[in-house]
């Protein structure tokens, strides 16, 4: 039986920053990813295949997207080496200091993670969109902040991409990859530069987005650190004398493997992360002494969409980064709703699976497909489409358990969401109705999608909780450094620790948070 010294479950975010510091520590890092390897030519924007992932046959289905869907709340993750930064929109921005004043450890205070911010914005080359490089969309958005009064509100977001300051879209075939500069990053990476191909979500094929495997994963490996990937990790057991015995699902050799380790760190993701020790307390009841709380004070973090149409006017939204800018509203000035507005793009090949989203076997009798397909005009719906985006500070209000299967009732194993609309009420209906009075007063037309208008649903890529940090057991789950409470030497660094909505995009904080963690290490 393989033994190591470090295992991590997850590569995203947390499990990133975690292996990359700790293997500079001198530590014996293991990573299990339970998705692939991707390399730009296997990318759904470069194949057109492998989109979704599929939870309950990954050994069939691991693709891109993991697409799960809990009735009123549905949550996009993603599914490979680099985890989150594989799908998201490159935003990495720090929330207010104010956030950290109240629902946190004590430990943790804007303060404490001030340098931790500062360092993952460097590892992750944040940098920001060229002026002379903005999108229609971020035209729109500083046209709409100004016509309300509002012009102070907007900024151009710090992104995890990196610009060529010389492209413009005047050049000849602006838009071709071959427009795009090879250069090496600081971890030996070779990237390239920024085209505007809008394809951030779907795999940046010129690798211009710096995804984690590009920068924390790469230099943990640099440092003797090894990836696994096609590892899907099912259980944790204690073992006697200290350490755990971890049983994972190998999805490329189909087989199973039994590795212990000292120290085992989940970072599976919001989702990922509290199924685990979900089934590890009640399911092979391998963790019965896990807090009671796990599980509850999930928050989806207030996302919101609304598409808005403007005939006369082309907004291009598949091309450019997919957010660029933002109107910030997270003060509580309207009504005490605290959001973040934000443009939106959709890339081509993600528009054309928007439009058979109907006959797709995993969305079709959902009411996300009806709201999709809503949209669905003629062969060209978006050229004149402004998708408004955005994040809503709304309250904890959901709660991961472990429910029946309909065709087999006696069985306790299917992971459930029970979700509270009326936690998020307020500040998501600020933020659909702000969307509504920025297109009104450019002229375009939108109406609040109706998923949201008739079944208080909503979809979001950023869940966070369900493992929630504090200072008690009776409180949370694990302590401020991630530590699992009752259970030394198991931690969750990820997103699921997060014990409070941020009501903007989460991947810089849940980075700092776990370069806190690796700080705490001894």
């Amino acid at each position: 039986m393989e033994r190591v010294s470090t295992l991590i479950i997850g590569s995203g975010f947390g499990g990133a920053v975690m292996a990359c510091r700790l293997a500079e520590k001198g530590d014996k890092v293991v990573v299990l990813e339970r998705g692939r390897r991707w390399l730009p030519e296997d990318y759904p924007s470069v194949s057109q295949r492998d989109w979704l992932w599929d939870e309950d046959q990954p050994e069939q289905q691991n693709g891109w997207l993991d697409f799960r869907y809990f009735g009123d709340m549905s949550v996009a993750l993603g599914a490979g080496v680099g985890g989150g930064s594989l799908i998201y929109a490159n935003v990495s921005v720090a929330p207010p200091p104010e956030v950290f004043e109240h629902g946190w450890p004590e430990a943790i205070r804007f303060d404490t993670l001030r340098e931790h911010f500062r360092v993952s914005g460097e590892m992750l080359n944040v940098q920001t969109l060229p002026d002379h490089q903005w999108t229609p969309r971020t035209r729109l958005m500083h046209e709409a902040a100004d016509k309300l009064g509002q012009r102070h509100r907007f900024r151009v977001v710090p992104q995890a991409i990196s610009f060529d300051p010389d492209w413009h879209d005047g050049l000849d075939n602006a838009y071709s990859y071959a427009r795009s500069k090879t250069w090496t990053n600081a971890q030996g990476r070779t990237q390239g530069t920024c085209v505007h191909c809008g394809n951030c979500d779907l795999g940046c094929p010129v690798q211009a987005k710096n995804t984690l495997d590009l920068n924390y994963l790469a230099r943990a490996e640099q440092k003797g650190a090894e990836i696994r990937p096609l590892h899907h990790v099912r259980w944790i057991r204690p073992l006697q004398g200290g350490g755990y015995e971890v049983g994972v699902n190998d999805l490329d050799a189909r087989a199973w493997r039994l590795i212990r380790a000292d120290k085992v760190i989940v970072a599976a993701g919001s989702v990922g992360s509290t199924e685990l020790l979900l089934r590890c307390r009640d399911q092979y009841k391998t963790l019965p002494k896990l807090s009671r709380a796990l599980g509850r004070g999930w928050t989806s973090n207030g996302d919101f969409f609304t598409p808005a149409f403007y005939p006369d006017r082309d907004l291009a939204p598949s091309r450019g980064p997919t957010i660029t800018s933002a109107i910030d509203y997270l003060d509580g000035s309207d009504g005490g709703a605290r959001y973040f507005v934000e443009d939106g793009g959709i890339p081509d090949l993600l528009g054309n699976l928007l439009r058979h989203a109907g006959k797709h076997p995993k969305l079709a009798r959902t009411r996300l497909a009806a709201a999709l397909l809503e949209y669905r005009r003629d062969n060209t719906p978006f050229e004149n489409m402004m998708p408004w985006f955005g994040q809503a500070r709304d309250e904890p209000g959901g709660r991961f358990y472990l429910g029946r299967r309909w065709y087999a009732p006696w069985k306790r194993d299917r992971l459930r969401l029970s979700w509270d609309y009326r936690k998020a009420e307020q500040a998501v209906q600020g933020l659909a109705d702000r969307h509504l009075a920025l297109t009104e007063v450019t002229g375009g037309r939108a109406n609040t999608p109706a998923t949201w208008r008739w079944f208080k649903n909503l979809i979001t890529p950023h869940p966070l909780g369900g493992c929630n940090m504090a200072d008690t057991v009776k409180q949370g789950v694990v302590n401020h450094a991630g530590e699992v409470f009752n259970y030394p030497q198991l931690f969750v660094v990820d997103g699921a620790t997060v014990p409070r909505s941020l009501g903007l995009n989460p991947s810089r904080t849940i980075a700092a948070l776990a370069e806190h963690a690796a700080a705490q290490w001894r």
